[in-house]
């Protein structure tokens, strides 16, 4: 086994022992909050708030306008305004590669 073959294992490895969302946020995924307004069904004269939170990539944010599209096709309650929030939760500076782990027992 050559050298490359053992790096590429320990990558899988290493991948496969790490959340999806932690890659994600390697990959320049953030955590977006979005505070949805809607109008009740109902009572249309009533605002209702809805509080939505996933991982999400700024400035197009993607997951988000699926999310919006499927509210305005399948739920009754007319948007009124969408406030968005988003913050980068690992920046290039607060990661580093680690050269060597030890285990003791």
């Amino acid at each position: 086994m050559t050298k490359n073959d053992l790096v590429a294992k320990a990558d899988i490895l290493w991948m496969s022992r790490v959340s999806e969302d932690f890659l994600r946020q390697l990959a320049g995924w953030g955590l977006t909050t979005a505070e949805i307004l809607y109008r009740m069904p109902d009572h249309q004269d009533f605002i209702q708030s809805f509080i939505w939170q996933h991982y999400d990539v700024s400035p197009d944010f993607p997951v988000l306008k699926k999310f919006l599209i499927f509210w305005r096709e399948n739920l009754d309650g007319p948007l009124v305004s969408v406030h968005v929030g988003h913050e980068r939760l690992i920046r290039p500076a607060e990661i580093r590669m680690v050269g060597a782990e030890f285990l003791l027992h």
